[in-house]
């Protein structure tokens, strides 16, 4: 049975990130589960040439070595090869009333789905349904279905064999509503890469990071979120590159790590710092910091310092005319005020960055999660240019995807808008067949169309979308009044409480299963944050006969909803070579790099898919990398709550983050251990200065009221304030819990991203009194019917 909230407790230390503290994670992680001794078979195979792929981050691995993955890697592979089975006597004995009361934790903590189910109204469970027929339902029920009100979303846990099918599969259906994971954190990375250097996708490769002289950490934590990045940055830093971070929090990683494989330094407990120094920008102050190290270097050239690389300019971009004539203009008090760091901070950072020859720049959610996501990405890749810091040895931009095989997706054309050569080579490759040409809906039109009812159908591979997308509450509920559900998943979650009239959960294999087809195992395909495609296999056994394959699973309903006429789907599911030869065909003169694509994935290092900007080959309208001058926008969601209420003063800009035992929405337990938060996830961030002002202090019990302008309401209740070193002005809270007060129409320019780094919001004494060791107030994101208050 669920546990009520637990009460965090906070205890800070010194011991480094990584370190003995990493190894015992996953030992812990694996010891939850009840398998110890997989830990090892797991550290030996993850991220191997012949064996899987970390179903975790998407941060390149060598392939080689002892180890080659981490704490948080260990934790996902735990959870997938975990013995615990949610099996059909589970969902029997637990009604969805009662489950939509768990914690995400304990809902996912219950194990591996081992039957497909189907929701049963009269008894409110989820009961047993054949594979057959499942199928066969999904396929007649989404026949009743204008193709244009039925969503596919993919997260990026998938592989490319089965987001090549799940594309295939929608299109030849009539829609093009494929919204994506990457609509929710990079999605403003490839756009603004796209017009800026002509590729969405990020120039550099893992060997950058040895050649690197100085790495510029944007808006991101490597420590929790991809550790893997933390020892690349420790090896450069240790070499004598400069590694320097930006973010709102000084994270422990930065100021304490020691890579778990020196066994020396973890033994004695000992760490360094990994960052030269760290800049608290404020939250939504990236721009304006960067534009101020632009225009440092502009004042350095005037004043006879010889910084901007004259003929990369010259020769290789267009538009520094009109960059140079902004930053002239741009006010110093503008960028100070908004970026809330000094002057002479902001000319530190550039006499940094003008004294090194090689300079990478990394960047994560805390800058693709604002309004002015894209015009911020475009400013960093104008720093670059400035000194040629594209297209050459330890140099470049890093978008740090976040899971495994997000970008892989989108190579495969799984997403809402393709180009026609996409399209065209579909159809030459699959004769006959006809496929919706439309620009479908992104993860916001979808969002949309659920809380409008425009959604009839909304179809699921991996992920919990209902969760990770703003206004979760409302989203749940607009499920439930859908004509048809359908989740392709490992686990239950908390997205499966609200199926619609019909409701599927299919359990499908996970990365470290062997997938056998045909009498034969089967190699899937990933594609990592840096553009290397690889192939993954599983080790282990899976849990229970009723678990198929991603690519199964699609074929079987793409079996059913198109027919087989003019795509053998059968014969695609029983053989992923064959699949992988379609990929081939169809990414001719799309995306360079898979000719005699099953030959060259089965190398032990992959395949490296070319990237024209890192050969200093544009493919922008111009033909040149083109700088983009933005403005420092005054004008945010913080500034208009602001001026809506009658005390601005009181108005806190708060980012959402992820906990150190938490992957995406997986949460693997309850502890925080870089910030000294155990035992609980309802807590709010808040400098000590922010708290005395507002009346509050180190250990209050708080609402949080979320301040828009569209009408509606949205709260959490009993979060206990935690004072930490933030900026004047920010907050922090952990996701999915802070969840329900991002508002839907809360996003980025141009790509419409989620803004979860920057709601507005206020703070008041709860108003449900702590008893028991309990602040119960709502659940986030559970109690769909509690998630308005009024401000009075």
């Amino acid at each position: 049975m669920p546990i009520d909230r637990p009460e965090a407790h906070i205890k800070h230390d010194n011991s480094p990130a990584g370190g003995f503290g990493a190894l015992r994670g996953s030992l812990r992680a694996f010891q939850q589960q009840g398998i110890p001794l997989k830990v090892i078979e797991s550290f030996a195979k993850a991220n191997k040439p012949g064996q899987f792929d970390c179903p975790g981050c998407a941060f390149p691995d060598k392939g080689h070595g002892l180890v080659d993955s981490c704490e948080q890697g260990q934790k996902a592979i735990a959870w997938e090869m975990t013995p615990r089975l949610a099996d059909a006597d589970f969902f029997s004995a637990h009604p969805l009333q009662e489950l939509r009361n768990w914690t995400d934790y304990e809902l996912e903590n219950q194990g591996r789905l081992a039957v497909p189910l189907l929701y049963d109204s009269a008894s409110d469970t989820y009961q047993p349904i054949p594979w057959e027929s499942a199928f066969t339902l999904v396929g007649e029920t989404l026949q009743q279905v204008a193709p244009e009100r039925a969503a596919f979303y993919a997260s990026g846990r998938s592989s490319n064999e089965a987001a090549f099918l799940w594309q295939l599969m929608a299109r030849a259906y009539g829609s093009a509503n494929l919204p994506d994971s990457s609509n929710l954190c990079h999605e403003p990375s490839g756009f603004a890469l796209k017009e800026s250097i002509g590729v969405g996708k990020g120039t550099c490769t893992l060997d950058d990071f040895e050649h690197a002289e100085l790495i510029m950490v944007m808006g991101h934590n490597p420590a929790s979120n991809h550790p893997r990045m933390m020892a690349a940055l420790d090896a450069a830093a240790r070499r004598g590159a400069t590694v320097i971070a930006i973010n709102p929090l000084a994270e422990r990683g930065f100021i304490n790590f020691t890579d778990p494989k020196e066994l020396m330094h973890t033994a004695l407990g000992q760490g360094r710092a990994v960052a030269k120094k760290i800049y608290q920008v404020k939250i939504g102050g990236d721009l304006a910091l960067l534009k101020g190290v632009m225009k440092s270097l502009v004042e350095m050239q005037a004043a006879g310092r010889d910084v901007l690389d004259w003929p990369f300019i010259n020769a290789h971009s267009a538009g520094f005319a009109a960059l140079h004539e902004d930053l002239q203009d741009e006010s110093w008090d503008r960028i100070v005020t908004k970026s809330g760091l000094p002057k002479s901070q902001i000319e530190e950072i550039a006499e940094l960055y003008a004294q090194s020859n090689a300079t990478m720049a990394t960047w994560c959610m805390g800058i693709t999660q604002h309004e002015d996501s894209v015009a911020t990405i475009q400013t960093i890749i104008n720093l670059l240019l400035l000194r040629g810091n594209i297209g050459k040895p330890g140099a470049g931009a890093v978008p740090v995807r976040g899971h495994s095989n997000v970008q892989g997706e989108r190579t495969m054309g799984c997403t809402f808008n393709v180009s026609a050569t996409w399209l065209d080579n579909l159809e030459s490759t699959f004769p006959g067949v006809t496929l919706s040409r439309a620009v479908g809906y992104d993860a916001a039109g979808v969002v949309d169309g659920l809380l409008n009812r425009s959604i009839d159908a909304f179809l699921s591979l991996g992920g919990n979308f209902a969760v990770a997308v703003p206004d979760s509450p409302r989203v749940c509920a607009a499920l439930s009044e859908t004509q048809l559900t359908v989740h392709i998943v490992t686990k239950f979650n908390r997205g499966h409480c609200y199926p619609g009239n019909i409701g599927l959960v299919l359990p499908c294999l996970a990365r470290t299963d062997i997938d056998s087809r045909g009498g034969n195992a089967q190699i899937v395909t990933v594609e990592d944050s840096m553009s290397r495609v690889h192939s993954s296999r599983g080790i282990q056994l899976p849990r229970s006969p009723h678990m198929l394959s991603e690519p199964a699973i699609v074929a079987g309903i793409g079996h059913r909803l198109c027919g087989s006429a003019h795509i053998n789907w059968e014969t695609l599911a029983n053989d992923y070579a064959l699949i992988r030869e379609k990929i081939e065909l169809c990414q001719q003169h799309v995306f360079d790099g898979f000719a005699d694509h099953n030959r060259n994935i089965n190398k032990p290092s992959g395949i490296h898919l070319p990237n024209a900007a890192a050969g200093r080959v544009w493919n922008t309208a111009s033909g040149k990398a083109m700088f983009k001058a933005h403005p420092i926008r005054l004008d945010g969601p913080v500034e208009r709550a602001q001026a809506r209420t009658a005390e601005p003063h009181r108005v806190l800009s708060l980012m959402t983050l992820r906990s150190h035992d938490q992957f995406n929405t997986t949460v693997y337990g309850l502890d925080d251990r870089y910030r000294g938060v155990f035992g609980g996830r309802h807590v709010i961030f808040v400098s000590v200065v922010d708290l005395a002002r507002l009346g509050f202090k180190d250990g209050d019990w708080l609402d949080i009221h979320s301040c828009t302008d569209d009408g509606v309401e949205r709260a959490v209740y009993g979060f206990r304030a935690v004072a930490y070193d933030l900026p004047q002005g920010c907050a922090a809270a952990y996701f999915p819990e802070a969840q329900p007060l991002a508002p839907s129409g809360l996003r980025s320019r141009h790509t419409r991203t989620p803004a979860y780094k920057e709601i507005p919001v206020m703070l008041a004494h709860a108003r449900v009194a702590k008893a028991g060791g309990n602040a119960r107030g709502m659940l986030a994101g559970n109690e769909i019917n509690q998630n308005t208050i009024s401000l009075d």
